[in-house]
């Protein structure tokens, strides 16, 4: 299985509203934000999303999106990293490749502005993920802190270096 990942442009805003929305549904311990909360957003908080960050969508075969990422300048961390948010890949499709792809799209913007790192946050109980980071070459930074609102759970954050012959690969 081949996915194809698309950039996003603010005229897809409704598509992000229905893929995100979906990922919320689907998946809501992954997140910090909740289905509630992005429920009320309207057209307008969509499309500023899309002008403030990347975000790339995945399909499969000309299906319906299957996957998300969004790719920020996270405060507080230096100008050379890129930090990884959002990423998402319906239960349907997993280890099939698609977060492999979403992952070589944010690493590709973030070599194309200069970033030097790949960052991003994930919790600790998510074995899949940290399956998938980890065989991409991933590591632990040895940052932590909880997860707002769940006791007892713990995010860690992961990092790998970039350069053009490390990005990911399925």
């Amino acid at each position: 299985m081949t996915a194809t990942v698309t950039r996003l442009d603010e005229d897809d805003w409704e598509r992000l509203a229905e893929v995100r929305l979906r990922a919320l549904r689907s998946d809501p311990e992954a997140f910090a934000s909740s289905l509630a909360r992005e429920e009320l957003f309207r057209e307008q908080h969509w499309r500023m999303r899309l002008r403030s960050s990347p975000w790339w969508v995945a399909t499969v075969e000309g299906g319906p999106p299957v996957g998300l990422a969004c790719l920020i300048e996270e405060p507080g961390s230096p100008g050379t990293d890129r930090h990884l948010v959002a990423l998402w890949v319906d239960p349907a499709v997993r280890n099939r490749g698609v977060g492999t792809a979403l992952l070589a799209a944010a690493e590709g913007a973030a070599l194309d502005v200069g970033a030097e790192t790949l960052s991003l946050w994930v919790r600790e109980d998510n074995a899949a993920a940290l399956r998938l980071y980890d065989a991409l070459g991933f590591a632990p930074t040895g940052e932590r802190h909880p997860v707002p609102g769940r006791e007892g759970l713990v995010e860690l954050r992961y990092a790998r270096a970039l350069t053009p012959e490390s990005t990911a690969t399925a």
